[in-house]
């Protein structure tokens, strides 16, 4: 798809990327307890008995987290493993209350998949790549360890303790850090789409472990080593462009890549030894003996599948039949809050053409200015139908619905209420119009004779002093009409 390579002393190298992507399942409790998931709440105010790991806690599954699990795999057309299981994985840390976290490495939940993503979204003719999904399991997240709250202590807060996560293992497939970019923004498109997790990097409820290793083109597989917790596409990026440079720094200076887990630092830009793999633990992995096997059942999969919604590749081509541009059809699929939308704007009966180009240049440009977001929309897809309905139905010519959006912006009014208020109904009363005309085409009657000589530009003239006239009421198409007519 790209051939990307680094430059170095002893010729080209390729690089060999692998990402796990940790992805918070959208649920309100967490994964084995009944505490809530929220964002932004006060240090250890969402830990139950279970989540402190108090003798005695029993963890009971929450069936939504799988459910959403299995709908995200059915998304990437994995297989889905009717029998899985949780397995401890045993290791301490301040963070981690029962000393070992409850996920599945031997029988996750999903097997292999794939995902087709496009390098440049926006362009049609971009090639596209399949990347490889190997699996998805289930399990806890851990706690979180504060540093700067005390000059002596770290503080523990057990929040995120019990939070379930999808980890979303891809396969060696990607090549660049442009593809990584692009697999990173589909697979979390697809996530919001089906609403398994909100893709918010930000809040930490998605974030990536990078692997990378170098090679010279076509040789065998070099040691990767693993970059934790990356939680922006740009940061993904970066890490991975400096990561591979240095690996292949090292191995042309005569030393030996050191299989090892590293963190990235964006003000630095740079990514930094953390601990090495080989003297990490052994986690002894072995089945929770607390939790039965996961059996799932044909209707729990049959009522999964049904939930499913139109996926981004689908709609994008529904969107392309409708008679949008490919590059329209991608820019509306790439988000889902942006479909959902223009979704509920064709629902109010609005042509699709009309409806994507007022929605991506009017209301994203406005949107732009504001600084706000689409959800933030001072404007609902209802209110957007009645004013491009005026539009549709000629009560308001195109260039009167931009100052009827303005005030729609800065009110919250409907459009057919502002039009009502300052009339500023197109009007389609031909001898208004034919007098108005008349009076233009006497006090310019050197560029009429130009006009009738042949001059044909000058028609926009005309055009533009009618509807300056007219304060910009006047149908288009009958001005036109009527100046032909008049003009001769």
């Amino acid at each position: 798809m790209s051939e990307y390579r680094i430059q170095g002393n002893t010729g080209e190298w390729e690089v060999v990327i692998g990402l796990e992507v940790h992805a918070q399942i959208t649920s309100e409790s967490k994964l084995f307890s009944g505490s809530s998931t929220g964002f932004g709440a006060e240090p250890n105010s969402h830990v139950s008995l279970v989540d402190a790991a108090m003798p005695g806690m029993l963890p009971v599954p929450n069936r939504e987290c799988l459910r959403q699990a299995v709908r995200t795999g059915m998304a990437i057309n994995a297989q889905i493993n009717r029998w899985s299981r949780f397995d401890r994985k045993n290791y301490f840390y301040a963070d981690l209350p029962q000393g070992y976290q409850i996920s599945q490495l031997y029988h996750p939940i999903v097997g292999e998949g794939e995902i087709e993503v496009t390098l440049n979204e926006k362009d049609p003719d971009s090639p596209t790549k399949k990347i490889g999904i190997e699996r998805i399991h289930v399990e806890q997240d851990a706690g979180k360890l504060m540093h700067d709250q005390h000059p002596t202590m770290s503080f523990v807060d057990l929040n995120r303790s019990g939070v379930a996560l999808m980890e979303i293992v891809s396969r060696p497939d990607i090549s660049s850090p442009q593809e990584a970019g692009a697999y990173l923004k589909k697979l979390r498109s697809i996530l919001r789409y089906v609403g398994s997790c909100d893709g918010n990097m930000e809040q930490g409820s998605m974030r990536a472990d990078v692997n990378v290793s170098v090679r010279k083109p076509g040789g065998e597989l070099g040691t990767r080593t693993e970059t934790k917790n990356v939680n922006s596409i740009r940061f993904m990026m970066q890490a991975i462009e400096y990561e591979a440079q240095r690996q292949v720094d090292l191995i042309e200076s005569g030393g030996a890549v050191v299989q090892e887990t590293r963190l990235f630092d964006p003000n630095k830009m740079e990514t930094r030894s953390m601990r090495s793999k080989e003297d990490a633990h052994d986690y002894r992995y072995f089945p929770d003996p607390d939790l039965l096997p996961v059996e799932l059942d044909d209707a729990f999969l049959e009522e999964c599948r049904a939930s499913l919604p139109e996926l981004p590749d689908a709609k994008r081509a529904r969107y392309e039949a409708l008679g949008l541009t490919a590059y329209n059809a991608a820019v509306l699929t790439a988000e889902a809050e942006t479909a959902f939308w223009f979704e509920d704007l064709l629902a109010e009966g609005v042509d699709a053409k009309q409806a994507s180009n007022w929605l991506m240049s009017e209301l994203f440009g406005a949107l732009n200015k504001l600084g706000k977001t689409l959800d933030e929309s001072p404007v609902n897809p209802k209110q957007a139908a009645e004013l491009l309905g005026l539009v549709a139905d000629g009560t308001i010519s195109g260039s009167i619905a931009k100052q009827v959006f303005e005030i729609m912006l800065e009110t919250g009014q409907g459009a057919s209420a502002i039009v009502e208020e300052k009339g500023l109904k197109q009007t389609n009363d031909t001898g208004a119009i034919e007098a108005e005309i008349a009076k233009i085409m006497a006090a310019n009657d050197d560029k009429v004779a130009e006009y009738r000589s042949g001059k044909d530009k000058l028609f926009g003239f005309f055009v533009g002093q009618t509807m300056k006239a007219m304060q910009g009421k006047a149908n288009p198409q009958i001005i036109n009409d009527l100046l032909k007519k008049a003009l001769g």
